[in-house]
């Protein structure tokens, strides 16, 4: 399976955000899946990279050129696939995934996360798209979307595929129930 994480290229100031990034790089890697991801050598998208890579797992990096123009590129990647701009790396990243997974990161996470959220509400994306609710990051946006809910400007079935994972061992649980 093609996991496609959306993460910072910043390390944060918790160190739970890097034991657990680790943690599921290596996972990924041991486990036979292969990573696609922002191609960045730095923060914890090069700790996941680095992770998945240690476990002889496959890493498929999408870099925009105006990051390679500023040498972030992480250049031990078995793919590194270089697109024109960022919304050509997000539908690139969407298309190669079977499953989509956010962690705890920054305004751009949430920005490509929300894309992959709407396809899957929309109907234009049969995958699990999962928030990893690392210490309660995500909680205040799973209160939005309750919240949309209760307007009635969502529903329960348009966001049916979009779930909430507090451990590595919830998402593994939300992939082996779409895995089959």
């Amino acid at each position: 399976m093609n996991i496609t994480v959306y993460l910072g290229a910043l390390e944060g100031n918790d160190s739970a955000l890097r034991s657990a990034v680790r943690e599921l790089g290596e996972w990924i890697g041991q486990n036979g899946h292969a990573l696609v991801y922002g191609g960045s050598k730095t923060g914890l998208m090069g700790e996941l990279a680095d992770s998945v890579l240690r476990t002889g797992g496959r890493v498929t990096g999408v870099e925009p050129q105006l990051f390679m123009d500023r040498n972030a590129q992480h250049d031990g990647l078995t793919e590194l696939i270089v697109t024109m701009d960022m919304t050509e790396r997000k539908a690139k990243m969407i298309e190669l995934g079977d499953a989509f997974l956010a962690f705890p990161g920054g305004t751009g996470t949430l920005e490509e996360i929300a894309e992959v959220m709407s396809k899957v509400s929309l109907g234009l994306l049969d995958a699990p798209c999962i928030l990893y609710d690392l210490n309660g990051y995500y909680s205040g946006l799973k209160a939005l979307l309750a919240h949309m809910i209760e307007l009635g400007l969502s529903s329960e079935e348009r966001q049916r595929g979009i779930f909430f994972a507090r451990s590595l061992p919830e998402i593994r649980q939300i992939l082996s129930r779409s895995d089959a």
